[in-house]
């Protein structure tokens, strides 16, 4: 892999975690089952599964009914922190996550972290990454008033690096993320490890599809991050 000339222009690389760096979208799914079991909830695990990457509210929004009882959100919210909670100390990142991430900030650009994690769930995937010396900030569900699909975390992470939309690339694995990262201006690169399909990323825009972290390591030269160097 070759190395890029220093820009004269900041770039962000602005990442999504779950699903996109961390193989975690299926133990938030079992997670969330759970936590709607516990609750008195039949909601059907392929349903769950289509709404991780979204923030709490809007997933609950999405799978009980805007019109629910929300007098029990809190205590949904929290039985799935509990339960993902039992994984922390064994989250496994994807192969070639950290190498990508220390790829992109030797040619120059500026990494942040923009996930609905917050708190020690945060702590546990940055800790599975073990990428801290590339990564610049990130920013969580505790900076922002809506989650994603709303352009807010991405928006964030933009301010955090100092960088304009025009200047930056979203990576994730969810179509929630790819609308988020639209609705910002920022063009986003999918990847499949989340277990969202091509068709599905490339209908909601996704300006390139990649297997997997290594796959987009192995490929960067001719990815859209190489084109904005």
């Amino acid at each position: 892999m070759t190395t890029a000339a220093r820009s004269p222009h900041p770039r962000a690389a602005v990442f999504d975690v779950d699903g996109t760096l961390v193989d975690t979208n299926y133990l938030h799914a079992v997670s969330w089952w759970e936590a709607f079991h516990q609750a008195g909830h039949r909601v059907a695990m392929t349903d769950i599964h289509h709404t991780v990457g979204m923030s709490s509210g809007r997933l609950m929004d999405r799978l009980l009914g805007e019109d629910r009882d929300r007098e029990g959100d809190e205590a949904l919210s929290a039985a799935h922190k509990a339960v993902y909670a039992t994984w922390f100390d064994r989250l496994p990142a994807f192969e070639g996550a950290a190498a990508l991430l220390r790829a992109l900030a030797d040619r120059d650009w500026r990494i942040v972290l923009a996930t609905s994690a917050e708190g020690s769930e945060l702590h546990a995937l940055r800790r599975a990454i073990d990428a801290d010396d590339a990564i610049l900030a990130a920013t969580s569900a505790d900076d922002v008033e809506a989650g994603k699909p709303a352009p807010d975390p991405v928006l964030r992470a933009l301010e955090q690096a100092d960088v304009p939309p025009q200047g930056a690339l979203f990576v994730g694995d969810t179509v929630w993320d790819v609308k988020a990262a639209r609705a910002a201006g920022v063009d986003c690169v999918a990847l499949l490890s989340g277990g969202i399909g091509r068709a599905e990323l490339e209908a909601a825009g996704a300006v390139a599809v990649y297997r997997d972290p290594a796959e987009l390591l192995a490929g960067l030269d001719d990815s859209p991050f190489a084109r904005m160097e």
